[in-house]
Formats: C-alpha cells, structure tokens, sequence
C-alpha cells in the first residue's frame, strides 16, 4: 500500500477552513487530520465535535480525528457520530486502553493509540493486537510548526517491531514536523501515514505543497 498524506487541519486557516481542506484534496490528501485539543492534557485548545460534524459534511476524503484530551473514552462516541473515521487517543491518559479502543471499534471506526515522544513503544505490548494503526508523535503535542525530533525515527522502527511480534499489520502513523525533507526517513523507517500541518497549510498553494509531500514519499517508496 502505498503511503498516505494526512494534512492537519490544525495549521489551516479556520475562516476558510473548506476552501483549505478542499487545495488539500485537489493534491491529492488521503485524509484529514483533525487535532482535538482540550487544554488539559495539552497546553492548548482547539475544536470540538461541531466542526468535526461540519467537516464531514464538506470533506471527500476520511476524517482522522487526534483527541488529544483527558477521558477520551468519554467522547469517543459523539466523534464517531460527528463523522470521524478514525479515532486515535494517548496511551498516556488511558488507563484503561484496551477498553477504549474496543469501544472505539465497536462504533464501526478504526482505533489508534497515540505515543508521544517519551513514551517508549514497548507501552504498545499489552494491547498490540487491537489497534488499527499506531501514531507516532515526533514532536510534543500541543502547537503546530514545531521541529522534528530526529529520535523518533528510531522510535518508528521499535513500534513496528513491537506490533510484527504480536502479529499486528497496523499503520504506524506519524505526526509532527513532517516535511518533505524529511519524509523519506520517515518512510524508511516504516512509516505509513504521514500528518503534515505547517508543510502543507501553512503555504501559499496547499495543493502543490501536498503533491510536494507525495512525490517525497514516492522517492522513499522506490529506494525500498
């Protein structure tokens, strides 16, 4: 499969968010990624279940909504009902993990677990088998523009290692400072799905920027 471009609505500008989402997909996006953001768990807030609804009613291509929040499992079904598709939460503020993303499947939407940058990927073990994909942050979560954490390219390959033991073809995903310079690495290293936010929306032509970051990422692809 090959790989796919999920740009984060997060670096878009929200009184044209429509007209940015539709550049994205008229250069070729795969998904949305729409970050959730409560000011708790984040020291930031963003959007809520209102503009996931209103999104889905504009968008063509699935919705990969980030809940970057406490209790995400308290939520979990008003964003499906909204319209995401996929549906991922921390591994950090989840105590009960393997409940959450159960339930996050049984609403007919793919479940992820989210780590962040120092959260080990042998965290993933006890529920290796569940997830539908895997993201990997490779900055802090929070704030978009910010830089990429060169470790997290080692951290990509511990995580696919740790879902080939338990048997796992989840999609490591990865977000944070993506870009087209560094995407192949990013690719190399095992990664599926890549989120941009700042290399795509935060340029004057989002569509060319989006087809920049897939011409990256095919690049990789060939040389493996």
């Amino acid at each position: 499969m090959s790989v796919r471009i999920a740009p984060s609505i997060l670096s878009a500008d929200f009184a044209r968010l429509a007209d940015e989402v539709a550049a994205a997909e008229a250069g070729g996006a795969d998904l949305m990624h729409v970050d959730v953001m409560d000011g708790r768990f984040v020291p930031n807030i963003t959007i809520g279940v209102p503009v996931v609804q209103s999104l889905a009613a504009v968008a063509r291509v699935p919705l990969d909504v980030h809940l970057m929040i406490v209790e995400p499992e308290r939520h979990v079904g008003a964003f499906a009902e909204a319209g995401a598709a996929m549906i991922s939460v921390h591994a950090e503020v989840s105590p009960h993990l393997h409940r959450t993303l159960t339930a996050i499947k049984e609403l007919g939407v793919q479940a992820g677990v989210v780590l962040n940058p120092s959260t080990p990927a042998e965290t993933l073990e006890p529920v290796a088998d569940l997830p539908d994909f895997v993201l990997v942050m490779s900055v802090n979560p929070g704030f978009s523009g910010q830089r990429f954490i060169p470790a997290s390219v080692a951290k990509i390959a511990a995580v696919r290692a740790v879902l080939d033991r338990a048997g796992s073809a989840a999609a490591i995903e990865v977000d944070g400072g993506i870009q087209p310079a560094n995407a192949a690495r990013v690719v190399e290293a095992g990664a599926d799905i890549l989120v941009a936010g700042a290399a795509i929306f935060g340029t004057d032509d989002p569509a060319a920027a989006t087809r920049r970051l897939r011409q990256a990422t095919t690049a990789a692809q060939h040389i493996q």
